[in-house]
């Protein structure tokens, strides 16, 4: 694989287990009747045919968007709505970003190994993401007479910029008195991610440790990993469309040695969609940092079971804690790997 660091943002990834990390951007939606007593239902189809038509005539650049890169759910009880309330949410994924690279060809296989050209496109890239978002937030749909205003962000896990303050902030002023030893992020959470594309074929549908090792081990040397079904992914009762399937998705965890290929790690993962070969499904998976120190508080939960135990019963947790436990590290993997293929 390619050096992290000379990737465009505009350009494919292809990692492990026939997986694809493909470029998009990504902007939250929110709909708002500017009539706040609005009881009608808004018509998603309509509302789609107008976002796309605007996105066809009223930017710089033509951006032709299929219906199933837009993602709205309703309210499904307006008389429950609070009068803040949207009628309306969802995302709009825009795929088709081949322009961006049009000013960029003067010598395309010295401007893919260039780290300075890459920046030029990161800002592009960004520069466009805002204008986009400029021309779309507080515009008004008039959707079989209703008025309703249209608001668009960025959302946080799409935006590495803004993360990266968060996290300068946070070990500046708010670790809570973590503040030994090192002062930057390690750790990264993604959520949304189809189990079965990180499980073993004909063994299991569910998430597997070891596949899911191979598959980040590409981006760097990995301290500690977690992998688990995650059922409760953007739930919100009052949202059609909201009714998943237990275990269709994992949460991820990823710890990894050294800041650089974390930092980088997540660069690669934000702005992209997950695909793997062969589907025709697209995983718009979310990508965060660790905050909450996930692994510090694995460790701190196991040390108050064991020390709540008698001596001899605690003995045994212990030694049955390697097979129990929800990560490990690298040496547990190469353990795990030297097991299986004995057999």
């Amino acid at each position: 694989m390619r050096p992290l660091e000379s990737l465009p943002p505009t350009e494919t990834l292809e990692i492990e287990n026939g997986l694809i990390l493909v470029p998009r951007v990504k902007l939250t939606l929110k709909v708002y009747p500017k009539n706040p007593s609005v009881a009608k239902p808004i018509d998603e189809w309509q509302l789609k045919r107008a976002l796309i038509e605007f996105l066809k005539t009223s930017l710089s650049v033509a951006i032709t968007v299929p219906e199933e890169d837009l993602e709205i759910r309703r309210f499904r009880d307006l008389k429950k709505r609070k009068r803040d309330d949207p009628v309306a949410h969802g995302f709009l994924f825009i795929r088709d970003l081949g322009f961006l690279n049009k000013t960029n060809q003067r010598n395309s296989a010295y401007a893919e190994e260039n780290e300075a050209d890459v920046k030029v496109l990161e800002k592009k890239l960004i520069d466009w993401r805002k204008y986009v978002v400029e021309k779309m937030d507080g515009i008004e749909l008039n959707l079989e007479g209703i008025k309703y205003g249209l608001s668009v962000a960025v959302p946080v896990s799409d935006d590495v910029e803004k993360m990266k303050k968060d996290w300068e902030e946070y070990y500046a002023f708010g670790n809570r008195g973590y503040s030994s030893g090192r002062q930057e992020p390690d750790t990264i959470v993604i959520r949304g991610a189809p189990s079965r594309w990180f499980a073993e074929p004909r063994v299991s549908s569910k998430p597997s440790m070891l596949v899911t090792h191979t598959i980040f081990s590409t981006f760097g040397k990995i301290r500690n990993l977690n992998v688990a079904e995650d059922d409760d992914l953007g739930k919100d009762a009052d949202m059609d469309g909201d009714d998943i399937v237990s275990g269709l998705h994992c949460k991820i965890v990823v710890q990894f040695e050294k800041y650089g290929d974390f930092y980088n790690t997540l660069k690669v993962l934000c702005g992209r969609t997950l695909q793997k070969q062969g589907s025709q499904l697209k995983a718009n998976f979310e990508v965060t940092w660790d905050k909450d120190g996930f692994f510090r508080n694995s460790r701190s939960q196991a040390d108050e079971k064991s020390n709540r135990m008698p001596e001899k019963a605690a003995g045994q947790y212990r030694r049955e804690i390697p097979r129990r436990e929800s990560h490990f590290s690298q040496s547990s993997v190469d353990d795990t790997r030297r097991k299986r293929f004995k057999e």
